[in-house]
């Protein structure tokens, strides 16, 4: 049997009160970045969402620290999801005896953090790093693109 060295560890946040759409819209800017670009960013974005995201980040460093013994540079997160959780439900009291439901979702998020100094392939990492930040910034559809939208003419050719 093998004894391979984990490189992975998570932090996992339960039944945080806050819709699972609102919190995936932060997540989606922070994963495959590293743990300080990943803290500059959310310290600088005005959502709501990044606050636990925050806490959650920098537990799993915490983590990573405690069981692995590795540095904060070494860190990048591989992994980053959000989940629905169980809604809450609560009455709100109406005119005329009746009552109106008020739902507040809650969600649950993972945050996966890597140490890249602990892997057994260093050039696998260096690569996907190196191929991380050229194409960071690149458009993510480049498929067709219809540039010539009225050119048939449509409803406004007609008379």
């Amino acid at each position: 049997m093998l004894n391979k060295k984990e490189t992975k560890v998570y932090a996992l946040g339960q039944h945080i009160s806050m819709s699972a759409h609102k919190a995936r819209r932060v997540i989606d800017q922070i994963r495959g970045r590293s743990y300080e670009e990943t803290l500059m960013i959310l310290e600088l974005m005005p959502y709501r969402a990044c606050y636990p995201i925050f806490k959650l980040i920098y537990s799993a460093a915490a983590n990573a620290s405690y069981n692995m013994g590795s540095t904060e540079t070494n860190l990048i997160i591989s992994k980053a999801e959000v989940n629905e959780g169980t809604t809450k439900k609560k009455l709100k009291p109406r005119a005329r005896g009746r009552s109106y439901l008020i739902k507040k979702p809650t969600c649950h998020i993972t945050i996966v953090v890597k140490d890249i100094s602990l892997d057994e392939d260093e050039s696998i990492n260096r690569d996907y790093l190196t191929w991380l930040k050229k194409n960071r910034w690149k458009n993510k559809y480049t498929g067709m693109i219809y540039h010539d939208m009225y050119s048939n003419g449509g409803i406004w050719d007609k008379k």
